[in-house]
């Protein structure tokens, strides 16, 4: 984190100046088995893309808001950032009716239809896999539109550190806001600086989950293990998982 440092988007670009290479966001599906770990690089290449798709594919502008109805998983870290990189807000299980676009889950496109903005949907499938044959009826698919779009994103218009960037458990968040409560708050989820790798099964529906699930690893130079349906894991393999990915802390 600098100085300068104002958004959620400005911590992005200090970690990839820092130490592009280094892991960012490791996550496990253990109701799948998956496992994918991303580098700072590669999240800010996911990032890169799906702003672009939001700016130019979706038309969207800083101040609409976009509902996020997906669980903790590294593609809504992506959405998150792509959000906060454009200046719209992220209404994380918002509600769509008053949503200007959806992005949703498995489990949540019903909900998603009464939004009468454009509509992604996401498998969360292994591999970010694609819908096969075809995406929920009212949905364009993220797997097939999100490659086209470029590696490097310039927002239309500055992103204003001030503005409502975040919505999540009734809560509405400015960019600045997070940035320093991310900062001022990683220790108590055990990031004390640079390498520190915290390893969460919190949800992304609070404050909270978010800030050790994404937000606190950014603004300290460390990173997360982020665990999707970890009450399936015994005592004895998550022991073996804190050990082999090197985790200096815990969040559940």
């Amino acid at each position: 984190m600098n100085a300068t440092d104002r958004t959620p988007a400005d911590l992005l670009r200090s970690a990839l100046a820092a130490d592009p290479a280094r892991p960012l966001v490791t996550f496990y599906d253990d109701a799948t088995g998956e496992r994918v770990e991303l580098s700072v690089a590669t999240f800010a290449n996911w990032v890169a893309k799906t702003a672009n798709l939001l700016q130019d594919g979706m038309s969207a502008e800083p101040g609409d808001r976009v509902a996020l109805l997906l669980p903790a998983h590294w593609q809504t870290a992506v959405w998150l950032l792509a959000c906060s990189s454009v200046g719209v807000v992220a209404d994380v299980g918002g509600d769509p009716g008053r949503a200007d676009f959806v992005v949703a889950g498995p489990g949540r496109f019903e909900a998603g239809l009464v939004c009468g903005g454009e509509r992604y949907a996401l498998s969360l499938a292994p591999l970010g896999r694609r819908f096969l044959p075809g995406p929920p009826e009212g949905y364009a698919d993220y797997a097939v539109d999100v490659p086209s779009h470029g590696d490097r994103f310039v927002p239309y218009s500055p992103v204003d550190p001030e503005a409502p960037a975040l919505i999540v458990a009734g809560r509405e968040f400015s960019g600045a806001e997070i940035v320093q409560r991310a900062a001022a708050e990683a220790a108590e989820v055990g990031l004390t600086g640079p390498g520190a790798r915290v390893l969460s099964g919190l949800p992304y529906d609070t404050w909270e989950g978010l800030n050790a699930g994404l937000y606190a690893p950014l603004a300290t130079g460390g990173s997360v293990v982020l665990c999707r349906h970890l009450e399936q894991v015994g005592a004895e393999a998550l022991d073996k998982r804190i050990e082999s990915e090197r985790v200096t802390a815990v969040a559940r």
